[in-house]
């Protein structure tokens, strides 16, 4: 029996994430990369989800074979952060805004280069294999 895969994690369902697209989304200006000197929230956010700032990060030597993907247009970010396990897109699956703060540092903490991931607890829900096998159980029983 296969176990359905696991759910993305989502990049704006972490701490600070939300509000820093929003304010992305009332300020086009607050998603470029120049923003992080006026707006150092943007910078903490992204120093407590991952560990380095988003210009640490772009200073960190890259392995030999780093394929740059982080330089990457945002679409070819979205789809390979969803091979990685990440869900880099609002709800109506748009790249976020802010996807250039964090691409660069979530991308070096995914591959064990600089950083680290956010801690993420076990889910408890049992898995619908598990599920389907009590109730087989239980039908076992009663006859």
């Amino acid at each position: 029996m296969t176990s359905k895969p696991a759910a993305l994690r989502r990049l704006i369902d972490l701490p600070g994430v939300k509000d820093l697209e929003y304010r992305a989304l009332l300020k086009r200006d607050f998603a470029e990369p120049e923003a992080r000197a006026e707006f150092p929230e943007i910078d903490a956010c992204v120093l407590a989800l991952f560990g380095l700032t988003a210009d640490a990060a772009e200073t960190v030597e890259r392995p030999a074979d780093w394929d740059d993907v982080e330089n990457q247009s945002p679409a070819a970010q979205v789809a390979a952060f969803e091979a990685e396990g990440w869900d880099v897109t609002d709800d109506k699956r748009r790249p976020l805004r802010v996807l250039g703060h964090f691409s660069a540092p979530l991308w070096l903490a995914l591959r064990g280069v600089a950083g680290t991931l956010p801690f993420q607890p076990e889910s408890t829900e049992p898995e619908a294999w598990m599920s389907k096998l009590e109730a087989e159980a239980k039908r076992f029983r009663k006859r």
